[in-house]
């Protein structure tokens, strides 16, 4: 498999996993408004460590849930600085 190969996998994957946690936030959303069975709090720091972070975390400020919560505000930024430490880590190390 080629580097430009590994890059436009990952892409694809980041771009998936950012609108599933985007979807996902907002889904959780809705249902709190409603009421109804949420996702649970484990599962959408999960996703967020998984790639999603960055989706997660905009959709959060943007709806206005989960903003009041740290694990969310502080822990979503902190995986997303992580997942971009490990691509500067594999960039640095296929660069040679």
């Amino acid at each position: 498999m080629t580097i430009k190969t590994i890059i436009t996998v990952t892409a694809v994957y980041y771009v998936f996993i950012n609108l599933l946690s985007a979807l996902l936030a907002y889904s959780d959303k809705r249902k709190a408004v409603k009421g109804k069975w949420r996702i649970s709090e484990n599962t959408l720091m999960l996703i967020g460590l998984l790639g999603g972070a960055a989706g997660e975390y905009v959709m959060m400020k943007k709806i206005h849930h989960k903003t009041q919560h740290a694990r969310f505000m502080i822990g979503l930024p902190l995986e997303f600085t992580l997942h971009i430490v490990i691509a500067a880590l594999i960039i640095a190390k296929f660069a040679n």
